[in-house]
């Protein structure tokens, strides 16, 4: 299903004015505001196709990597879990949406399970324990990450489900990695995790950072 959701070709997605950073777009079945915001925020985005490799990913020069959202059983994907596994390891920062919050948590470790009845629509309220507060995200997933299966040394949930308890982020720890499960980049709202874009960029420049002082 992935497969079929995905791009066949790179194509690129330019800002209008200055090109402040370059972004590398894994599509497992895109929404096209992903890359609006990312866009607005100065970045040149390369969609790539799902199945791109590490070594494809070092080549285009990328300063990030986003996952995007997708569909279908994200355990069913072993060749691109596989290559998320060496993807994480070039050490560029890397946000993954949905199905690319499972994907990186299944090249981690972890394991993913079927939800009852699935998270849908735009009023899921997910609590951040480290900012002390509720955020209402938009969602539309039948998977979740089970959180006590992510091994402690590899990363930690940061978001849970109000009203399940499930896992909804996962802030990596061995790879310089965030994930979420909802949708910040909702054009219809709600908006209120519309600042993970920018956490994303701030990432990005204290990489180049480090890169550049060494």
């Amino acid at each position: 299903a992935v497969k079929a959701s995905s791009t066949k070709e790179r194509y690129v997605v330019r800002p209008e004015g200055e090109v402040k950073k370059k972004i590398a777009l894994l599509d497992f079945g895109l929404k096209r505001n992903i890359y609006r915001e990312l866009v607005k925020r100065g970045a040149e985005v390369t969609v790539c196709p799902c199945t791109t490799t590490a070594a494809e990913i070092k080549a285009l020069g990328a300063d990030d990597i986003m996952l995007s959202n997708g569909p279908g059983d994200p355990a069913e994907n072993v060749e691109i879990i596989a290559n998320l596994k060496e993807i994480c390891k070039l050490g560029i920062p890397l946000f993954g949406i949905c199905l690319g919050h499972q994907l990186t948590a299944l090249a981690a470790g972890a394991k993913t399970c079927k939800l009852k009845y699935g998270h849908r629509g735009a009023n899921q309220p997910v609590i951040s324990p480290a900012k002390q507060r509720t955020f209402i995200t938009s969602q539309n997933h039948g998977y979740a990450v089970m959180a006590d299966t992510l091994p402690e040394s590899v990363g930690q949930m940061s978001y849970f489900n109000a009203n399940d308890g499930t896992c909804e982020g996962v802030d990596y720890l061995k790879w310089n990695c965030f994930t979420v499960q909802f949708h910040p980049e909702a054009n219809g709202g709600p908006k209120d995790t519309e600042f993970l874009f920018d956490q994303f960029v701030s990432r990005m420049l204290a990489a180049k950072g480090v890169i550049n002082n060494a």
